[in-house]
Order: C-alpha cells, then structure tokens, then sequence
C-alpha cells in the first residue's frame, strides 16, 4: 500500500499480459516491446515483484543448481489464482476444451496457481526447469528437497523432461498431474506438505 507506482498504467498492462501468459514463458524484453507505455525491463521486473508480493501474478525462474543462474533466465508467469488468467483468456471454458492446446494452458495454469498460492504455506520454492525441448513444469524446493511435477493433459504428449531432470538433479519425488499419474482434482486438493515427506 505504500509503494510509490511512477507508471501505474504500465503495471496494469503488465499484470494483464502476464495473467494471460501464465503458465508460458516470456521475457521481460518481449513484454516491454508489446506494451504501449513500454517502460524499462528493470521497472518491469520491480513490478513484477510487487505483484508477486500482493499475490496476485509472479514470474518463474529457471531451477538450476547454481543460484546465480536461477535469476538470470527468462520468467514463466504464473497467476496465484486461476481466474486471473481467465479473466484475459482469448477463448472461453467451451471453446477452451474443445482445443488441446488451450486446454493444456488451462489446465498448467490451475495446477500452478494452486502450487504458488501454497508456497508461503507450505514453506517452499517453486521454479520450472528447461533444457532446449525437455522441460518439467514446475520445481518445488524445500531446504535440500526437491520435487518434479509435470503436468499432462489428456491430449498432451509426454516429453522427456521429467526422466532427463530426474537423472540430473536426483529429486526427492518427481510425479505427473493429469493423464497417466495424479488425478488433477486430487492433486488440487491434497496437502502439498505430503510431497516432502519421506
């Protein structure tokens, strides 16, 4: 409440943009150039900070095992509350289902926000992981803990993100949400705490 906003309309555009791209990864450069009253990527980023910090939109980093590296990468922007995104959404839940590829934005989108918005609660990190085209939606760190989640979608494939991360960092648990592993409504309603658990 008391931070000073110099461009509040670019925080606006900014939380309008990324809440349609959660769950996607776009840099803050993209985002400067697509907005109307561009701004600086460095007051991007502090807007972003600030609409992570009134849980509303956050940007992902990249999990490596060098810290230096995990704030340097391109962001994955990620609502804490799923109709946030729908809000901005370009089609609606009928016409989203009917298509594989915004149903798999959808459905990344809700599991996400459910891992974000229980982070605080649950006292853990969370990034996305990617090396070329494997990829691992989201990586939960908790002290030296660390668990892989993919999400998959019906008509979604799997890639080899999930095996490829599991041989490089060793995580504690790794699971899929979605076809072939943890039903979606179980996984959004369980206790996430479980996940680090022995």
């Amino acid at each position: 409440m008391d931070t000073k906003i110099q461009k509040p309309q670019l925080l606006r555009q900014l939380f309008e943009l990324g809440s349609s791209y959660s769950g996607e990864l776009l840099s803050l450069t993209k985002v400067a150039a697509q907005l109307q009253d561009a701004g600086n990527v460095t007051t991007l980023a502090g807007y972003l900070q600030l609409l992570d910090e009134c849980g509303l939109l956050c940007g992902l980093q990249k999990y490596a095992a060098d810290t230096a590296r995990k704030y340097n990468s391109v962001p994955k922007f990620q609502v804490n509350n799923s109709a946030l995104r729908n809000v901005y959404a370009e089609e609606d839940f009928t016409e989203a289902i009917e298509s594989p590829n915004a149903w798999g934005c959808y459905v990344e989108s809700a599991i996400g926000a459910y891992i974000v918005s229980q982070a605080a609660l649950c006292d853990y990190l969370v990034y996305y992981w990617r090396d070329k085209k494997d990829e691992v939606d989201y990586v939960l760190t908790r002290r030296r803990k660390v668990v892989a989640i993919e999400v998959k979608t019906g008509r979604r494939t799997m890639n080899e993100g999930l095996p490829r991360f599991s041989a490089l960092f060793r995580p504690h648990r790794s699971l899929v949400v979605g076809s072939g592993g943890l039903g979606i409504e179980e996984f959004l309603t369980m206790d996430l705490n479980i996940l680090f658990d022995r």
